[in-house]
Order: C-alpha cells, then structure tokens, then sequence
C-alpha cells in the first residue's frame, strides 16, 4: 500500500481532500487476460473526515508501457505487484466480483512488473466491458472495444469513452466510492432504456459487486461498480441553450414547453415500470420537517430569510394539508445542466439521475414526489435570469424567465394529464424548500449571488 495512498492522494475522486491516505484492503479480484492481470481492490480509507470504501482497479504489466507512464502507480523497479500484494494490509478472505484467494489466485506478471491505474488502460476497458456485457444487468452486448481513454475533469467518478465495433461510442462509469444497495443512477436509467424511452442515453449494462461488510447481519455488501451507457459528445445541455436564448433576448418558450412534455413523459414511463406507492400521512410529514429543518438553518444564517420565515411555514402549513400525488422514482436533482439537447427528433434528453447528493443512497432509491423535479427546473429557469444580472454586462431577463416558466408547466401538465392546480399547494412548497437549499449553498460558496434565491423566496411567499 506504500505506493497507492500517495497515488491516491493525488486523486481529483480522491475525498479528504490534503489528507493522509490510512488505507487497508478488504477484498480484492484478480483476473488475468492477454497476459495482463487485471486486479480490482476494495479499499477502506480511515481518514480523519470519516472511513470511506474506495474501488480501485489496477492493470498489472510484465514490462513498463510508456505511453502509461502518466497512469502508473507504483514506483518504478520497486517490484511492487498491485495495490494491496504484500503489505499487512494484504487480505485473503476477498469476495469481490469472481474473486479469489491467493491459493487460487491467476499467475501475475513477472517480478518487476508495472502497475497503473485500471481505467487508462485498453486492457482494463477490454475487460470491464466484456464482464459487463457477461453480467446479470447487461440490456445489449456492447461488444468489442478499439480504443479507450478517459474523460477528464470529473470529481467523484473515473469514465472512460471507448469506441467499439459494433455499438458506437460508449461511456463507461467507473465508480470511485462505494455503498451498499443499487445507484439510482443506475436502475432509473435501466429502467427507462429497458422501456424504450429515448429520454435517457442508452444503457448497455452495469457491473455489480459484493465485498465484506461486518456491520450488516450477513457480513456481505453489494452495490454498483461500473455503468455503461450510449455517449452522446458534442450537444449543448439546456442551461447553455436556455442562457443563450436569455442573453440575446429569444423566447425560449416552445424549448420549455417541450422540456416540460419531455419530464413528464420520464415521470409517465417511471410510474409504469418501477414502483409507486401512496404519499402517506408520514411521508408527508417526514417530507415537511426536512424542509423546517433546512428553514432553520437558513433562517439562523440569513437575515433575510428569518424576516420570511413565518410565511414560508405557512406555505408548508397548507402543503401540509393538501392533496399529494402518488410516490414514484424520479430525478431528484433536476435542473437546466441535467438535460440534454439533442437534434430533433430526439430533442430533450436527461442525465444523472443519482439523486440529491446530500441525501443518504439509500433514500434517494426510494419513491419520491415528482413534483420535486418540477420544482428543480422551475428554480433552474429562475438562475438563468439570476447568472445574466452578474454579468458584467447585466441583461435584465425576468420576463423571459418568467415566460419560459409558464411554458414548461404547460407543457408538463398536458404531457403528464393532471392539471397542476390540484397540487399547487404542495408544488410551491418544494419550490420554496428548493430556493431555501439554495441560499443555503450560495451564504457559504458564492455569497454574491444569495441576493437570486433570497429574491425568489420573497416572491415565492408573497404569491
């Protein structure tokens, strides 16, 4: 492990940022192919910040490979042989995907070998597709891979672009941090593409996994590993469409309109195939008292809030009282930077549906209000408005804020055949709950933009 936690350290998903590494290996998978040992190890990070279970995949090579070098991990000549090989860190009682006890163990690399960081290499992308097109969860073989290499400038996840025989471009989400139970990423996008919806990108298939886990009854957990779907490079999402529009003065009304039909068909297809169930009088309130508690907090940070806080409760006082739709599985973190633009006939297409980050994993697998993900886009549309004010050339976009607004809740409720006014009510207070998130985040990132979700929640209230 010597050489893996300074690696690690260096890493953009790495999560106690300018932290000290304290790694120890609970599972690993060994496989060999091509005479390339692919070795996938489960690492818990006892940080400071709190213990994090990290995937680390790592291709073992008999000799250096230059055009690696960027990705290698270990140091070179040390005769290191993979992340966790003869530390005390080492252990035997793996249960990852296929894996294996080092009586049973694949042959490795001769002495000397290099290791690097799975994901940079053909090798590891060859193998993770060819167990994703062999797993239980694969919709459509993806087939042979030409190239690979990685996307750059992500945060919390490795993606690899591969370019394949037979289907295309593919994006292939490796998954940094684990947790146990299913990524609603994940099975809400299977969901969809197993139904036919082009809503989503093409999914082909996700790698699960199961490693030891000493705090559930049965000693084992299992969650996602890896994630492969259609890779759509070169479009515009609709936060960049929509500011544009904004900044040059064009109605982004019909786009809106259509965004809005696009949700609801999302939301339609999801109550069909995944499952729903009443909004029971405790979720109800469970729902409500996550929204007083972030009131609070935003109250006891924010003057401005505090001044309102009384009438936002009794905006949640009436939501309270109202008529609930039916739970169902949603997006969860809906707005403009989430969807999108495709050519027509395509048109609106939705990304990332992991949920609110700030939740635990498991509740955001759990049905939830749709009108959540209306709420996210109507405050999205609210932001355009509020980023072209900070503009150093201000442009004033209210009204088409405003329009763009109506529209998309026009085009939602013909789409989703229930007219709105039925759950107003409920529907104001998640937008406010949202716009209260918001000052939250902007009090402690960006300051001077908190003046955006404060003026929302005086409108919001007054309304």
């Amino acid at each position: 492990m010597s050489d893996v936690a300074p690696w690690m350290a260096r890493q953009r998903w790495y999560a106690a940022k300018g932290g000290t590494p304290s790694l120890r290996t609970i599972a690993r998978s060994d496989d060999v192919t091509d005479e390339v040992r692919v070795v996938t190890a489960f690492v818990i990070d006892d940080a400071a910040t709190g213990a994090v279970l990290y995937q680390v995949p790592t291709t073992e090579h008999r000799h250096p490979v230059p055009e690696l070098e960027h990705a290698r991990i270990d140091t070179p000549d040390d005769g290191a042989t993979g992340p966790d090989a003869t530390g005390p860190d080492a252990t035997d009682d793996a249960t990852g995907p296929d894996a294996t006890d080092d009586a049973t163990a694949p042959d490795a690399p001769a002495p000397g070998s290099a290791t690097y960081d799975g994901p940079h290499d053909l090798a590891y992308a060859c193998w993770l597709l060819g167990r994703i097109d062999a797993g239980a969860e694969s919709l459509t073989p993806i087939g042979p891979v030409r190239s690979a290499r990685v996307l750059r400038g992500e945060q919390s996840n490795t993606s690899i672009i591969c370019e394949t025989e037979h289907s295309g471009t593919v994006i292939v989400k490796v998954f940094r941090v684990l947790h146990h139970g299913d990524n609603p990423d994940v099975t809400t996008q299977q969901a969809l593409s197993a139904a036919g919806s082009s809503r989503v990108p093409r999914v082909f298939g996700a790698l699960r996994g199961t490693w030891p886990d000493t705090g559930r009854p049965d000693g084992v957990a299992s969650g996602h590993l890896a994630f492969a779907q259609e890779f759509l490079p070169g479009l515009d999402d609709a936060w960049r469409v929509a500011l544009t529009d904004a900044r040059n003065g064009d109605s982004f009304a019909a786009g809106a309109e259509r965004l809005g039909a696009a949700l609801a068909e999302v939301h339609a297809t999801l109550a069909d195939v995944m499952p729903t169930e009443p909004a029971t009088s405790d979720r109800v309130r469970s729902a409500l008292d996550t929204m007083s508690a972030r009131l609070d907090t935003a109250a006891a940070e924010v003057p401005a809030i505090a001044e309102h806080a009384d009438d936002v409760r009794a905006v949640y006082a009436r939501a309270a009282e109202a008529d609930w739709p039916a739970l169902q599985r949603i997006h969860g973190d809906l707005h403009l930077g989430q969807v999108l633009s495709a050519p027509e006939p395509r048109g609106w297409v939705f990304l990332d549906f992991e949920g609110e980050p700030l939740r635990p994993l498991h509740e955001r697998s759990l049905p939830d209000v749709p009108l959540r993900d209306v709420a996210g886009m109507l405050r999205s549309f609210d932001y355009v408005a509020g980023a072209l004010a900070h503009d150093d050339d201000p442009v004033d976009a209210a009204a088409w804020a405003a329009e763009a607004r109506s529209a998309f809740l026009d085009g939602y409720e013909r789409g989703i055949g229930v007219d709105l006014r039925d759950h107003r009510a409920v529907l104001d207070a998640f937008e406010l709950d949202k716009a209260v998130y918001e000052v939250v985040y902007e009090a402690r990132n960006r300051p001077t933009w908190v003046g955006i979700p404060v003026a929302a929640v005086t409108r919001l209230v007054a309304r």
